[in-house]
């Protein structure tokens, strides 16, 4: 069975998305067979590593719904061993839709399960990647049950620790009642700017507050993520000699070995 780990962080504009993509890419450079779960109704991974939400068929939501298994939804990338269960809007109904559901916070653990446990499904992953939406929802709460690990993204910005401490509070209440198993792996630095004070100072305090679960990759700001994203590529892929290239191959390598 592979890693399963949920990158999240509500709020928002704190590189998760980017950390959740282009940390799969690298990692199925390793050689990984990665699966990347976009559970962000606004669908930026899915558009990120180049597909079109509004022209998929099946996403997200017909396995929230139950409709479909999550392997028929599993779709390729340009990436080799990278493949995803990609997002659409429909997905944003699925909270309110599910309000009657029992067993509402374990649906997508019991898809995830059920894809591990198929013969009919020929591709093992060693990795399962969920992208969690911005807010601590239903969604999210799916996403801490089906995963035993944690990466929250923190940039090294004014505000960075905001909103921390409700994350980990939410944590620990799906850890006590729906997953035991459920740790937090590390913390991605993002934003870094060595020339600031503000992120020299913030990488303290991140350091400070979370010790050693901080890894020793900082994401640095660079301009070639941003533009990787417009171009629906991996950095890895839209320009491999890039610093954000070099940052999540980094960060690609310390998380393989990390558990």
């Amino acid at each position: 069975m592979g890693r399963k780990i949920a990158i999240i962080n509500q709020k928002g504009g704190s590189g998760k998305t980017t950390t959740a993509v282009n940390l799969g890419a690298c990692l199925s450079l390793l050689g990984k067979t990665v699966l990347l779960i976009d559970l962000d109704p606004q669908a930026n991974a899915t558009i990120h590593l180049g597909l079109r939400p509004h022209e998929i068929n099946s996403s997200l939501y017909e396995v929230m719904m139950e409709e479909k298994p999550l392997g028929d939804v599993v779709l390729p990338t340009e990436v080799n061993n990278l493949f995803i269960a990609p997002a659409n809007i429909n997905l944003s109904g699925a909270e309110i839709d599910l309000t009657g559901v029992v067993g509402r916070e374990m649906v997508l653990k019991d898809a995830v399960d059920r894809l591990e446990e198929s013969v009919d499904h020929p591709i093992r992953f060693d990795f399962i990647i969920i992208d969690c939406p911005p807010s601590l929802g239903l969604l999210t709460v799916n996403a801490l049950t089906s995963a035993q690990e944690i990466i929250v993204p923190v940039q090294t910005e004014f505000f960075a620790l905001e909103g921390i401490g409700k994350l980990f509070n939410t944590v620990e209440v799906v850890k006590k009642r729906l997953n035991h198993n459920l740790h937090i792996t590390g913390i991605v630095p993002t934003m870094f700017d060595s020339r600031t004070n503000l992120s020299r100072e913030v990488l303290d305090k991140i350091t400070g507050h979370f010790g050693d679960k901080v890894y020793k990759t900082c994401i640095r700001k660079n301009v070639k993520l941003g533009e990787a994203t417009s171009h629906g590529r991996p950095v890895i892929l839209y320009d491999p000699h890039s610093t954000g290239a070099e940052d999540y191959s980094t960060l690609a390598k310390e998380v393989d070995v990390s558990e």
